[in-house]
């Protein structure tokens, strides 16, 4: 019980408030459209309250035990993952194209991938720490070595994800490494030529579709499968390529129509689908209007900045690591979820921290949760501070 009291308050009490708007707008955003067959709340609320019950479990462990549990779940997780390619459809359907979640008797579904985040957050840290400590004088070689490692942890899992087909996560597991990385201590040569590699990739897409658009068609696209070249084409032409676009026009519809103060709540009449997962900000946006929207950006926003703040005081560079990748991976989420509803950015199934439908998303991100509450109890002094 005293190691509770040493939890992040602010931070929980901010988990009650999204917890709260999320059970809420789910629950708006199906009871009134006859394409879902009843509310979730019920089920949203269990998910909120095992993730909490999960969180606590998490913050009771010291970081011993935390580095502990990385490579058996790890393991764990990555054989889940590598299962679904056998699974027979009774037990892991395809749903939308991908085939990413297994079906759980009276839970509903787990999707592995979800919590690969967790695992990747651990063991890729251990790793970086384990080349800090044995190579006091940094190295090139010693540092490229490092990357590799990495790789062979990180790349095999995430290309099972991405062969699932899904995109969306695959880019979840960059946003959360790509930090890591830079705080590994690498050598800042190396760090230019990591940094600049995606850079010249993406210039290169983007020249290619401003000024030889053919060869991008032909070339680029042709590589992708025909899902993900719809879901491009809707995001960059959604008013042309009208059948893979509806889902963006009828968010913009959603949040547009809500103007200054929304139309109140349970007022919403704009089908979106998917409008209580990926799509949860278009029904917030029409039912509480532009106030309303910026109310839970911020509110969101708020919980990354207790996470960089309790990451700055950490008391060692394994929680900074971990700390750092959990804070990046949220924005980036944040960013990309809405983005996407929006139109800024491409759909990719990426959900909204903590207010989207789904279990294996809620669950996952309350287990990183948990992590950042370790790091909050494990204070002793200031991870920058000088001593006299």
């Amino acid at each position: 019980m005293s190691q509770l009291k040493r939890l992040d308050v602010s931070l929980i009490v901010s988990l009650l408030l999204l917890g709260g708007i999320s059970c809420l707008f789910v629950h708006s955003s199906s009871v009134n459209f006859a394409q879902y067959s009843s509310s979730f709340i019920i089920k949203q609320f269990i998910f909120y309250f095992i993730g909490f019950f999960i969180m606590f479990g998490i913050s009771l462990l010291d970081i011993e035990q935390l580095k502990r549990i990385g490579w058996p779940f790890y393991g764990l997780i990555v054989l889940l993952t590598a299962g679904l390619i056998i699974a027979p459809e009774s037990i892991a359907r395809t749903i939308n194209q991908a085939k990413s979640w297994y079906q759980i008797p009276f839970l509903g579904s787990l999707q592995p991938s979800e919590f690969l985040k967790f695992a990747f957050l651990i063991v890729v840290s251990k790793v970086i720490i384990a080349h800090q400590e044995k190579n006091v004088r940094p190295s090139y070689l010693a540092d490229l070595w490092l990357l590799i490692k990495i790789g062979l942890i990180v790349l095999p899992p995430t290309l099972l994800v991405y062969k699932q087909p899904d995109t969306g996560m695959v880019m979840l597991y960059m946003a959360m490494i790509l930090p890591m990385i830079f705080f590994s201590g690498i050598q800042k040569k190396l760090l230019v030529i990591f940094t600049a590699i995606p850079l010249v990739i993406i210039s290169t897409i983007l020249v290619l579709y401003v000024r030889f658009n053919e060869f991008f068609t032909e070339k680029i696209l042709g590589s992708l499968s025909g899902h993900q070249v719809s879901r491009i084409y809707g995001w960059l032409q959604p008013y042309e390529y009208t059948d893979s676009s509806f889902q963006v026009r009828q968010g913009f519809l959603a949040i547009g129509s809500g103007e200054i103060a929304g139309k109140g709540y349970l007022n919403n009449n704009v089908y979106v689908p998917e409008k209580h997962t990926d799509f949860i900000f278009s029904a917030i946006a029409e039912e509480l209007g532009f106030m309303g929207g910026a109310f839970v950006i911020a509110l969101l926003f708020f919980v990354i900045y207790r996470i960089v703040l309790i990451t700055v005081e950490a008391k060692d560079s394994f929680m900074t690591l971990m700390g750092a990748g959990i804070s990046s991976l949220l924005a980036f989420q944040i960013t990309q979820n809405i983005g996407m509803t929006i139109g800024l950015l491409p759909v990719t199934g990426v959900t909204l921290p903590f207010l989207s439908y789904g279990g294996s998303s809620l669950l996952s991100n309350f287990m990183l949760m948990g992590i950042v509450m370790i790091i909050h109890k494990s204070y002793r002094g200031y991870m920058f501070k000088v001593e006299d």
